[in-house]
């Protein structure tokens, strides 16, 4: 990106069609887990794990492949996740060094370890800092700069406030995960506070949280106004989402996904995540992280959840992904995850 930039979206979306975004989740949306997701079906937009900003820090090399490396096709933004504005805008220029989509800035991550240093979700809780920052940012991007953040810290008394701060400085796009902060993922998603932002701010909206299928976006987006979903941990559980939302989109159906498609999926994400260094036990325990959530829609009762979680090695943990996936058994792939099989993210 440089000073020659548009301040127009990327237009990858086709005609009458939402925007779709994969949410920003530490640890999964990696250079590997973006390349698996864009074989079955990419989003129209990527956005990098947040990079973390402080006096001593640098822009960590594995987070920049997933720009400098990715191969997708799709734009990639850069997000960021700090509160020293000196040290943000050091980050900032040199993350404009490489071709990214744009900048954004989180102010949703509900980790404590994060909102105890008044970054992420924290900053939620501090109007003025937030006037600062967003007001630096503009400043120094020339092209897009996008905010990602939740609809208050214990309450949503500032809410409206934030709002105003993200017309004030031109943000070019906002995605609204619809909790507080002290909320974490246990509440249900206030879509209503989604709904404000899509009628109150002059950019794209993009709506967030329990996103969990394409009927679902369709509810949000008709209930909200949103221009367009971001989804998280429900791509983890199931990639073929954004696909199936513009194809819902286009015909008002879905291709059911057969489970002998998501054994290819765990099979191509443990090759994307292997490296010569990473011991097998190792990987097998990280594939869990997004079994997890893969899961939740294998088997009603949750024997495929309940054996993978206990699994060793590589030779173990496919010789269930087979007997599940593979037997004849059960056929296809849940739409909406199982009642009662819950997972939890990381940072979304």
């Amino acid at each position: 990106m440089n000073a020659e930039s548009s301040r127009a979206l990327p237009e990858t979306i086709a005609p009458g069609q939402p925007i779709t975004a994969l949410a920003p989740m530490q640890d999964v949306t990696t250079l590997p887990f973006m390349s698996v997701v864009s074989g079955i079906g990419s989003p129209d937009y990527f956005f990098t794990e947040y990079f973390r900003v402080h006096v001593q820090s640098r822009l960590e090399k594995h987070i920049l492949e997933s720009i400098t490396e990715n191969r997708t096709g799709r734009p990639v933004f850069a997000q960021m996740i700090g509160e020293d504005i000196e040290h943000l805008k050091r980050s900032t220029l040199d993350l404009l060094k490489h071709e990214v989509a744009g900048i954004d800035l989180n102010m949703g991550c509900p980790a404590p370890t994060v909102y105890k240093k008044r970054c992420g979700g924290g900053l939620l809780r501090d109007p003025a800092k937030v006037d600062q920052i967003l007001g630096m940012l503009r400043e120094t991007v020339p092209g897009l700069f996008t905010v990602k953040m939740r609809i208050g810290f214990e309450d949503t008394r500032n809410f409206e406030k934030v709002l105003e701060l993200i017309d004030k400085h031109q943000v070019d796009l906002l995605s609204v995960h619809g909790r507080t902060v002290k909320e974490m993922y246990r509440s249900q998603v206030h879509y209503d506070c989604i709904k404000t932002a899509a009628e109150s701010v002059s950019c794209p909206v993009l709506a967030n949280g329990d996103v969990s299928s394409a009927i679902r976006a369709r509810e949000i987006l008709d209930y909200t106004g949103a221009a367009g979903v971001m989804v998280g941990r429900h791509a983890i559980r199931n990639p073929w989402v954004f696909k199936q939302i513009r194809e819902f989109e286009s015909t008002g159906k879905t291709t059911p996904v057969k489970l002998s498609k998501v054994f290819q999926y765990v099979r191509d994400l443990y090759n994307a995540l292997e490296k010569p260094w990473i011991k097998e036990r190792a990987l097998v325990n990280k594939m869990k992280k997004f079994l997890n959530f893969i899961g939740q829609g294998v088997d009603p009762e949750g024997g495929f959840l309940h054996e993978a979680r206990r699994a060793q090695s590589e030779d173990e943990l496919f010789r269930i992904c087979e007997r599940y996936m593979l037997s004849g058994k059960l056929e296809h792939f849940a739409d909406e995850p199982y009642e009662g099989l819950v997972a939890r993210p990381n940072c979304e």
